[in-house]
Parts: structure tokens; sequence; C-alpha cells
């Protein structure tokens, strides 16, 4: 499994980019592999503000769907278009190509409490 050391990681398994205060966000290597072939991404909550671990959409795979949580408050201002038509580029490249949103953070702070590369992989095993 592969946790890189830029990014920071919910219990809920996803991963977060900050730059500034916009954060990239998907679901981890761990994530994709558990949930299997993913065959669709619903998120429908661009141009929302959530609270932190507020569901932001979900993710379908052959055999189960699974929701998205939202990583700290903030809103959601891009959803990943290429998910539509490819949603297999989560399992593929899932800190890459596979991301989700992007989101403006209401306290970039939030993000530094999330866990470490390390201590998400201590969590997963």
């Amino acid at each position: 499994m592969n946790y890189p050391a830029n990014l920071r990681y919910t219990k809920d398994h996803e991963w977060v980019l900050l730059e500034g205060n916009t954060a990239t966000v998907g679901i981890t290597d761990f994530a994709q592999h558990e949930l299997g072939d993913i065959v669709y991404v619903d998120i429908n909550t661009k141009g929302k503000t959530l609270a932190a671990e507020d569901v932001f959409g979900t993710v379908e795979a052959v055999k189960t769907v699974s929701d998205l949580f939202l990583p700290a408050a903030g809103t959601i201002n891009e959803i990943n278009p290429a998910l539509e038509a490819n949603p297999e580029l989560v399992n593929s490249d899932p800190y890459g190509q596979g991301w989700m949103i992007k989101m403006t953070v209401d306290n970039p702070a939030d993000i530094e409490k999330l866990m470490s590369a390390e201590a998400y992989t201590a969590l997963v095993g």
C-alpha cells in the first residue's frame, strides 16, 4: 500500500493535500483496495459549505456503496470531472487523477490535526 508522506489522512480513509487554504481530497489506496472495482462516484455537493465529517458524496463499488466524509469544514469548489466517465481512476491512481474534490478549508490548521502517513499506516496495519 502507498501512503504519500506529503498528505494528511482521516480515520474514514480520505486523504488531503493542502495548498494554501485549498484542499484536494480523495480516498486512500487502502480504501480503494478494500472497496474493489469502483463503478460510480456520486458527488453533488459542489458550492455547498459543510462541516467536518459531513457526507459529501458516495462511491459505489461492485458490491457496496460507501459514504465520503469531509475531512474539515469548508466549501466544495470543484468535483473531479474525469470521474464521471472514468470512476476506475480512483482504483488506478487514487492520489493523482482519482482525486474527488477541491475545497476551500475554513481553518487550514484543522488539516494539520489529521493523521500523518505514519499514523495512518499504523491505523490500517
